[in-house]
Order: C-alpha cells, then structure tokens, then sequence
C-alpha cells in the first residue's frame, strides 16, 4: 500500500525527468493515420477527431531518456506493458486552464490528471486537503485568481488547490449534499454548484459565501433532479438535469428558467440521462446523452444538429461517458468514462 501511494508523487516528478516530452493526442498510432469527422459522406463537417487522453502513455521523449528518468521508469513499472502504466481510470470531466494545462478528474484513481503540452510535462494530483485524499472528484473550475476548486461529491465538499496542486483547504463551511458540476462566473468570480442531493444550484460569492440558489426539487420547468453538471456560457446558465431527462436554461443574474433542450424520448436526439454540457464559440451546445453513449449537438433553438456515438470503444463510440468541455481553439473534450480515456473532436465552424 505505501508503494501505491507513492506512485503519485513519482508520476509528477518523472513529468519533468530526463529528455523533453510531447504530448501525443494519438497515443494508439493508427488514429493519426485516419482522420474522422462528422456527419460522414460529403457534407460539410461540423466535428473533426482530434486525438485521446489516455494518461502516461500520451507523453512520448524526442531524443533518448536520461539515467534519471530511466531510474524512474524502473521503479514505477512504466514501459514495462500498459497495466503498469499510470492511466486514467474513470475520467469525470475537467477543463483546459488558463496555462493550456488540460486537468481531468477521475473518480476511479481517484485524483486530478494534468496534461502540460506546453511543458511536456504530466502529474497526477491526489490529495484533497493535507492528509486527506480525493474520494469522489467530480467538477473542476480555474478561479479567476489562480488556483482551482475541485469537487468532491463523497466527500461532500469543495476543496482549493494551489496552481501547482497544492491542497489548501475547503472553500466553504456550507453543507453540500452531493456536489458534482461546478462552474466559475467569468466576470465576477461567483462559483456555482450543481448540489445533485439537494436538487438545485448554489452560487457563492468568490470568498465562499452562499449569496442563492437556483432551482427546486420537481418535475416542472425550472424544476430539477439530480442536475449533475453545469456550464456557463453566454450570460447563461445550463443545467444537465439528469433524472427530468433535459438540459435546463437559466438567467445567472436572478436564476429565471429561460428554457430548455432535449425531451425525454426513445429516439436519437432525445434524453435519458443526461450528463456533460458544454458550449462552442458560435453558442451550439453539446450534450452527453450516458445511457445511450451519445454526444448530442443542438443548436440555440434546441433544435439536433448532429448526434455522435453509440455504444463501443472505436472513434466516435463510447461507452457510459460523463462530462464534456470546450476550449479556447474549439476543441470538445468528452470523457468516456467507461472506456477510460477522454476524447477530443475539433468544432469547424461553419460561419463565414
């Protein structure tokens, strides 16, 4: 057991030992060799592959490895097959922060996976406050003053981390039933919470004090059920409302419900259970339909763009995924959580 704990530790520093690393968005080769995109045949696409995250793997040296960064390797197992290698497990959801780091939580390790390109440089972040390891990390947001707050839905808290991992402490005293989602108002700083057990949202100022709520217990528009994650995007809130079968709109500034995406239904385009939300820049949104292993694109009007997917672990299936996010160039990263791996597609816009 002290072994496995120290794995960690070593994954972090073995990141920075030895010859520079890339990150490699096809860890498995063959995927470089054959771009997808979506809708097939000859209309225009709106998705493009881009690659996966896998975890160690993804890192390959450009020149031959120092003695240091062998010395590690050999002591952590790595290189010697896959069941050795450091690899996310249960991927939750995460983000692409402000440095280009992309950091995703996973409930199975469970800890934070940082994916540095720019440093060629990975790190597996485990603990929640000093002494206290991660149970269940499930959203993750960048604070506007550095830093990052993680959720922990077991636990039942929110945790602060320092820019480097470092574990700080909560940051609030105010009970949480189940967290999950999480997301940072980009102007002010508030953090809103998808609070699954007490089915609504709660806003906190930046110091973590509790200012509303969003949301009821229900069935009704406005309304919610075990809403797991959330996204703000465009001066709006969505809601994955998972057991209501729908993605809920709301105003950030006084939580009036504005609409809604997706229905329940048995056909592709309609929710069972909903999970991942996320944005592109031209406002389209993306919805992570788990049960039937989708990804669901609608526009502003809730109308179905495109549906990806369907059960399997090939590019462009999965299998039980949970979160999705968007980054700056685009890219929309699913995490395909049964598969272990997160996936990445590429938006082409189709504005002039």
């Amino acid at each position: 057991m002290r072994f496995a704990a120290f794995i960690p530790v070593l994954a972090l520093l073995s990141g920075c030992a030895g010859a520079p690393r890339v990150l490699d968005y096809y860890p498995e080769g063959a995927d470089a060799q054959s771009p997808m995109s979506w809708p097939g045949s000859s209309d225009i696409p709106r998705l493009e592959y881009a690659g996966q995250l896998l975890g160690e793997q993804n890192f390959v040296t450009n020149e031959a490895e120092g003695g240091g960064a062998r010395f590690l390797r050999w002591l952590t197992g790595l290189g010697r097959g896959r069941d050795r290698i450091i690899q996310l497990v249960r991927p939750q959801t995460g983000i692409v922060d402000s440095r280009g780091r992309i950091l995703v939580t996973d409930g199975g390790s469970p800890s934070v996976f940082v994916f540095d390109e720019v440093n060629g440089s990975y790190a597996v972040w485990r603990e929640a406050m000093p002494g206290i390891d991660f149970l269940s990390p499930v959203g993750i947001a960048e604070l506007l003053a550095g830093g990052y707050l993680v959720v922990d839905a077991d636990i039942g808290a929110i945790f602060v981390l320092s820019p480097d991992g470092v574990p700080l402490g909560r940051f609030t005293t105010e009970t949480l039933l189940r967290p999950t989602g999480l997301d940072i108002d980009p102007d002010n700083g508030e953090v809103y919470v998808a609070d699954k057990g007490a089915s609504h949202i709660k806003v906190f100022s930046p110091g973590g004090v509790l200012l509303r709520t969003i949301g009821v217990a229900g069935d009704s528009a406005g309304e919610l059920n075990a809403p797991m994650h959330i996204c703000i995007s465009d001066g709006k809130l969505l809601v994955s409302d998972a057991l209501n079968a729908k993605v809920q709109i709301f105003a950030m500034d006084d939580g009036r419900w504005l609409g809604q995406i997706g229905r329940r239904g048995l056909y592709v385009g309609n929710l069972v259970r909903p999970k991942g939300v996320t944005t592109d820049r031209d406002g389209n949104i993306y919805v992570i339909e788990s049960y039937y292993d989708h990804l669901l694109i609608y526009n502003q009007s809730g109308e179905l763009l495109l549906p990806v997917g369907g059960t399997g672990n090939g590019i462009g299936r999965f299998f039980l995924p949970a979160g999705a996010w968007s980054d700056e160039r685009d890219r929309i990263f699913i995490a395909d959580m049964f598969n272990a791996r997160v996936v990445i597609f590429r938006y082409v816009s189709t504005g002039a």
